[in-house]
């Protein structure tokens, strides 16, 4: 896939304890983008954060959470991060979606298969 110049970000703000059809959304959200053939996606875990309630989720060691915040984010040309967003608002049932205008200077891959994608030896 090429992909220089003008491009779109998407990031997805949730935490580790949402969920999607009992998966968890970061992994769902990110094997839908897959699927959909997008550039990539990357899962990024913080360390502390607050949303909609205040509520602080922190990885402090007085106040261990089992729901960190989770920022997800897919780069790609703008008609397919827009083509995305339909299914994100049916997974997304709280949290935050935004979309940035980015300027890609370059993307490099290697070609082969990703690992799953090979294929068992016969």
């Amino acid at each position: 896939m090429r992909l220089e110049g003008t491009g779109k970000r998407l990031s997805i703000f949730c935490g580790e304890a949402d969920r999607y059809q009992h998966h968890s959304l970061a992994d769902a959200i990110v094997e839908r983008a897959r699927e959909e053939g997008l550039a990539g996606a990357t899962v990024l875990r913080g360390i502390e954060g607050f949303g909609a309630t205040s509520h602080l989720h922190t990885s402090r060691i007085l106040s261990l959470s089992d729901d960190l915040p989770i920022l997800i984010q897919i780069v790609d040309r703008e008609d397919r991060v827009v083509s995305f967003l339909p299914l994100l608002d049916e997974m997304v049932k709280q949290g935050m979606v935004i979309l940035d205008d980015v300027h890609v200077v370059f993307y490099r891959g290697a070609a082969q298969p990703a690992l799953d994608d090979e294929q068992p030896a016969s």
